[in-house]
Parts: structure tokens; C-alpha cells; sequence
């Protein structure tokens, strides 16, 4: 264990170095703030509307921002240690792959999770503070669903990075496939599941199609901020397919760890059996 922390020490303390964490902190402050205040903006609305409508929009944003810093964030991190030439000597220390991947993954991990509480923290202390006859309890208690979903979701998105920095030999091609996942789980899945909705008519939507939701760690994070406010009436286009689901938010959970569990485990097989 001490090993593992060691190496999620030094991940943690390169991410301080770079500014990493602060920079993802402001982005997220920045933008928490922005929607909160001026989303309703296009319906000719300034200020903040409500809790409700704060966190859906806040998710939605997420499903955009945090699987793209998380794959950014961790991309090269095996990858990027053999072409800088210190993986082998890193294999030398009294250390095992598995504790060095698992410290990295611990590392950015850590990164990710601080600067979404403090970058969401900081919009949830503003809204409470400024915005009157705001319901302190249900606003605290949404913001905490929020960020530990969203903490979640850039978790399963690092172990997707670490199985394809594991998997292949050179940064460029690590990087080109963390996008290519992003464009997969972010814009075309939903997309393709639109389509054999539309193909198959509905006939499949309330038996298949709605499980495949649970395919996409974006979907499940959607549903689980909307679910959480019993907005499965409001669900709309391919997340519709959601209120078929036989499972409340306790399976969303489920989803969403099981989305950083698997990942990382099939990371961890590669990584074992990798040739340095």
C-alpha cells in the first residue's frame, strides 16, 4: 500500500506542478457559475431558476467536459513512461506493475476528484450564499449527488485511458484513440442507439434498447441526475428509453462503479502481461 500511495503521491504532486488542478478547478467553478446563473438565458430569463434545473444542465455539460479531461489527463500515462525512457527503471524499484498502475490510477484519480469538488464546491457555497430563499438542505444534498456521480463518471473515463495507454506503443496513436473513445461514448453511441430505435419502429424499446443505456457511462450519469429529482417524466429523445429501466438510482450506482471497476481490471490484465 505504501508503494501504491508513493506513486499517487508523485502523479498528485506533477498535477500541482502543472497546474492541472487549479486550471481544472476554474473551469469547472467558472462554468458551474456561468450555467447557474445565465442558463436560462435563451428562454429570456437571467438568474438562477432552481435546483433542479441547475444540476441537469450542469450534468449536461458534464457529459462533455469530464470524460474529455479525465481521457486527456490520463492518455500517456504508461504509454508516455516507456517513451520518456522511465518505465523500465521505474520496474527496477521494488514495485509491481499492478501497484504502479493502481498508484497512477489513485494519482489522477485524486486530481480529477479535487478539483471537481472544489471547482462544483465553490458554485454550490455561491449559489447558497447568493441566491435567496434557496433551499440550503436540497441544494447540498444535489450538489453532493452531483459531484460524486461526477467524480465517478471521470473515473470510469481514466480506466478507459489507462487500457489504451497499456494497449499501444505510441503516444500520437494513445491519443488519437482517447478521442475516438470520446467521440464514441459522447456523440455517436446515443446517435446509433437513435437509429435502431427509429429502425426497429419502438418495437424492441421496452425490452433490449433500454439496457443499452447501461452500455454508455454518459447515459447512466445523465440518468442518474435527472432520475434523482423524479424527472423520469422529462426525459427526453434516446434517454426516454430510461424510464423502462427496472432499476432505480441505486442501479445507476451500480453502473457507474462497475464503469471504473471493469476498465481498470482489464488495464491491469494488459499491463501484466505488456512486453517493456
Amino acid at each position: 500500500m505504501n508503494s501504491i500511495w508513493t506513486i499517487a503521491r508523485k502523479e498528485l504532486s506533477d498535477s500541482l506542478r502543472n497546474r492541472w488542478l487549479m486550471a481544472i478547478s476554474l473551469v469547472f467553478a467558472t462554468l458551474a457559475l456561468g450555467i447557474a446563473w445565465f442558463g436560462a438565458a435563451a428562454s429570456g430569463q437571467v438568474g438562477y431558476a432552481s435546483t433542479p434545473a441547475t444540476i441537469a444542465s450542469l450534468a449536461s455539460l458534464g457529459i462533455f467536459l469530464i470524460p474529455l479531461i479525465a481521457l486527456l489527463l490520463a492518455y500517456d500515462a504508461i504509454v508516455g513512461e516507456e517513451e520518456g525512457g522511465t518505465l523500465l527503471l521505474l520496474m527496477t524499484y521494488p514495485l509491481s506493475r499492478s501497484q504502479l498502475l493502481l498508484g497512477k490510477f489513485l494519482g489522477h484519480g485524486l486530481t480529477l476528484a479535487l478539483a471537481t469538488l472544489i471547482g462544483f464546491g465553490v458554485a454550490g457555497v455561491a449559489i447558497a450564499l447568493l441566491v435567496e430563499d434557496v433551499a440550503i438542505a436540497s441544494l447540498a444534498i444535489a450538489m453532493a449527488r452531483f459531484i460524486a456521480s461526477t467524480i465517478l463518471l471521470g473515473w470510469g473515463f481514466i480506466a478507459l485511458a489507462y487500457v489504451i495507454s497499456v494497449r499501444v506503443g505510441e503516444k500520437p496513436i494513445a491519443a488519437g484513440l482517447a478521442l475516438a473513445i470520446w467521440f464514441f461514448f459522447v456523440l455517436i453511441f446515443d446517435l446509433m442507439l437513435l437509429g435502431t430505435l427509429v429502425a426497429s419502429e419502438g418495437k424492441f424499446s421496452a425490452e433490449l434498447l433500454p439496457w443499452l443505456l447501461m452500455l454508455n457511462p454518459t447515459d447512466i450519469y445523465r440518468l442518474l441526475n435527472i432520475v434523482a429529482f423524479d424527472g423520469a417524466a422529462q426525459l427526453s429523445g434516446v434517454l426516454s428509453l430510461g424510464a423502462d429501466l427496472p432499476m432505480g438510482a441505486f442501479g445507476l450506482w451500480v453502473g457507474l462503479v462497475l464503469w471504473c471497476a471493469i476498465p481498470l481490471a482489464v488495464a491491469l490484465l494488459l499491463f501484466r502481461n505488456r512486453r517493456i
